[in-house]
């Protein structure tokens, strides 16, 4: 059997309405002192105001972070690593979407260690410490906390990550009951984000990709499949929630050790320059690029078709099934009211030439897919898109 390594978040809890006793869970692994990374919408929402609070009961000093925007800048990062050294922070808690959790990771690296930022980027460059971290998701989708990637915008439009073991938290704590006011199209996007992340890691060309990621890509699709609808049409399903949030968390353990490849390649110059939220930017490329990816791995997606779509079972033939697949994907987002075009989120055609190119930037991502992608590729593929 080929060797492989698997790292995942030691301490995870999963259990609605676990944020409250946010203070007991994490007891004294983050110190007395803790820098709490978030973004302004959840704090207006008071969504952080219970783990805040049980915190506090516990005897902790908390200093709030509350800028975090959608694809975080550099800017934004450096200020909440100058937050937490101003108060002298012991541990870092990120509450929020995958934003506010790579924030809170690198801000850990960065006050834990004093490296610098710019030798820490691409795969296994950081070094550490950390300071001690928990990490609390709010929307079932990147899967962050147990990954070990950290995604934030360098200027104008670059996206850069810091993808290092260094970076996994110490506890993640699953709450679905934060997840219930999640307006319908972030759970969408989300949700579509986190099937990406199974689809992608299963057909991995990674050296590493394993069993046991593999398996956890099946078992999310199996959830993900499953709920998203009612997750989206009926938000207050804490049962579909609690589901979606777990099949996020298996999906993200199975990429952070199966990475992913060509969807999210494309999908970052979408996001960078036009500012589409991520999962979006998945969704609107996903089955252009399955269907690109066929020709070498149509045999990967027939096996993990059925566990996404069950009535895909009695599709006979592997291209058969893979077809199948691609376009129930390409139908569910449509279904779930997702944009489906790259015009329909303001993308004229003269851009793809220039976000073809961009994407090439990314080739610790491209590297991975089972079929070789090229400048040319891409622009036949965003083309295929529009």
């Amino acid at each position: 059997m080929t060797p492989f390594v698997f790292n995942t978040t030691p301490s995870i809890v999963f259990e609605a309405g676990s944020s409250r006793r946010f203070g007991a869970i994490v007891g004294k692994r983050l110190g007395t002192k803790v820098l709490v990374v978030t973004d302004p919408g959840l704090r207006k929402l008071g969504l952080c105001d219970p783990a805040i609070a049980s915190l506090e009961q516990a005897g902790v000093a908390v200093t709030v972070f509350d800028e975090v925007e959608a694809d975080p800048s550099r800017a934004t990062l450096m200020r909440a690593v100058e937050a937490g050294r101003a108060a002298g922070v012991t541990g870092v808690a990120g509450f929020g979407g995958g934003s506010s959790l790579d924030v809170a990771k690198l801000a850990a690296l960065l006050l834990g260690s004093g490296e610098n930022l710019d030798e820490a980027w691409g795969v296994a460059q950081a070094k550490g410490p950390r300071l001690p971290l928990a990490l609390v998701p709010t929307t079932a989708g990147t899967g962050s906390e147990v990954t070990p990637v950290s995604i934030i915008t360098v200027g104008e439009e670059e996206k850069r990550g810091v993808s290092s073991p260094v970076i996994l938290p110490d506890v993640a704590v699953l709450d679905a009951e934060l997840t219930l006011g999640l307006p319908a199209a972030i759970t969408a996007a989300t949700g579509v984000d986190a099937m990406v992340h199974a689809i992608e890691a299963y057909a991995s060309k990674n050296a590493n990709n394993n069993p046991l990621s593999k398996m956890l890509a099946k078992q999310a699709l199996q959830l993900l499949g499953a709920n998203i609808e009612t997750a989206v049409f009926n938000g207050k399903d804490v049962e579909a929630r609690g589901a979606m949030l777990l099949g996020s968390m298996l999906a993200g353990q199975a990429f952070a050790n199966s990475p992913v490849a060509a969807v999210h390649a494309l999908a970052y110059p979408i996001g960078g320059t036009f500012h589409v939220p991520h999962g979006l930017s998945n969704a609107l490329v996903l089955p252009h690029v399955l269907r690109f990816n066929a020709p070498d791995a149509a045999h990967l997606y027939a096996e993990i078709a059925a566990d996404a779509f069950p009535r895909l079972a009695g599709e006979e033939g592997a291209q058969g099934r893979c077809s199948a697949f691609i376009e129930e994907l390409a139908a569910l987002s449509k279904k779930l009211g997702m944009q489906t075009k790259l015009r329909e989120v303001g993308i004229g055609e003269e851009h793809l030439a220039k976000m073809a190119s961009d994407a090439m930037k990314q080739q610790r991502l491209l590297v991975n897919n089972p079929r070789a992608v090229g400048e040319a590729d891409a622009l036949t593929i965003y083309k295929a898109a529009w």
